[in-house]
């Protein structure tokens, strides 16, 4: 199947029609596709030019350009994606327990401002169907690129059980990633921000990093942080993630910060992502990499819609950059658009 070429024409029509529905209509194509096609690229294609390879957290990276958590979070799709270009897909946020999420509608489309609004509720099948999904996968031997799984609380799970239940989804899921994401910062699941302190962070790393260790290679883990922490917040949090073990974070989730948009938001709640998140995001990995120094892994994601804003993460600090809410609006031809407007000595 030609995906830029079923973009163009279901575009029109797939924006006319609610957001998610949107997206699960899109989503079901990819997936059908998937289950039929591995995804492999060969060496003539832009998203396996050896100038954009990158060698990070002991994985190779053929580009920098990932997917990021929230387009696919039972693994439902990864060849598409892989076949779409991304340098490496990072798959959730999958919970410990299935959950159905929050009440619809809770996806909105600001197109005014290249911006997207959601407040899923981390809805996903739960850690041990993600598990199966992702070991039939792997049995198929089809990746190419390096497989993320994105974990968070589950919402019934109380706080002071959090780090239990982070465990719980590793213990399911962390041997069948390449790398893992401890996902403590989205708004949609309430209380789940609060997470973002020292004590805390330190007790979740403490519980995964258990199981962890006693695999024969342990999984990179990296901390998603929020970019409406206070600068000096976010520091300690980083720096409290690098102690416990991590290889890095991923800067930044959405934010809840609705200020200086163009598209109407009376009522309107959940974290936004897009255009007006670029600044905000950027400036923070920015800060973070002059704080932590080079060694730190630091993925840049949140507001990337161009090559030249794929271009101004990688100068900021980021090692590896990833997109969302670009992908929606600019289709699948696009990921191929930021990579042969990345310099290629920019992304060595």
């Amino acid at each position: 199947m030609d995906l830029s070429a079923w973009w163009r024409s279901a575009r029109p029509w797939l924006f006319r029609l609610d957001a998610e529905r949107a997206h699960e209509m899109t989503l079901g194509v990819l997936k059908r596709w998937s289950a039929l096609a591995g995804g492999q690229l060969g060496a003539g294609d832009v998203a396996r030019d050896s100038g954009l390879a990158r060698e990070r957290m002991g994985l190779r990276f053929p580009n920098p350009v990932g997917l990021a958590a929230g387009l696919d979070k039972n693994a439902e799709a990864v060849p598409a994606w892989q076949a779409l270009g991304f340098g490496f897909i990072e798959v959730g946020t999958v919970t410990a327990l299935a959950q159905p999420g929050n009440p619809r509608p809770r996806l909105f489309r600001l197109p005014d401002d290249g911006a997207l609004v959601n407040r899923m509720g981390f809805n996903n099948a739960g850690a041990e169907a993600v598990a199966r999904r992702l070991r039939r996968l792997r049995e198929r031997s089809v990746l190419q690129v390096p497989l993320g799984v994105n974990i968070g609380k589950s919402k019934v799970t109380p706080a002071e059980r959090a780090a239990q239940d982070y465990r719980r989804s590793f213990e399911w899921l962390g041997e069948l990633a390449d790398y893992v994401v401890v996902n403590i910062s989205s708004p949609n699941t309430p209380g789940l921000r609060d997470l973002q302190r020292v004590d805390e962070v330190r007790r979740i790393l403490t519980a995964i990093q258990g199981p962890n260790q006693r695999f024969r290679q342990p999984r990179p883990l990296l901390v998603k942080l929020a970019p409406d922490l206070a600068e000096e917040d976010a520091i300690e949090c980083a720096r409290a993630a690098l102690d416990g073990g991590c290889a890095g974070l991923i800067l930044t989730n959405t934010t809840i910060d609705f200020s200086g948009l163009r598209s109407p938001t009376a009522g309107l709640s959940g974290g936004l992502s897009g255009r007006p998140l670029f600044a905000r995001s950027t400036a923070m990995l920015a800060r973070l990499r002059e704080t932590l120094g080079p060694e730190p892994v630091l993925i840049g994601v949140g507001g990337i819609m161009t090559p030249e804003d794929a271009a101004a993460k990688l100068a900021a600090g980021a090692d590896l950059i990833q997109v969302y809410s670009g992908l929606i609006y600019g289709g699948p031809g696009w990921v191929r658009e930021l990579l042969h407007g990345l310099p290629r000595t920019a992304a060595r």
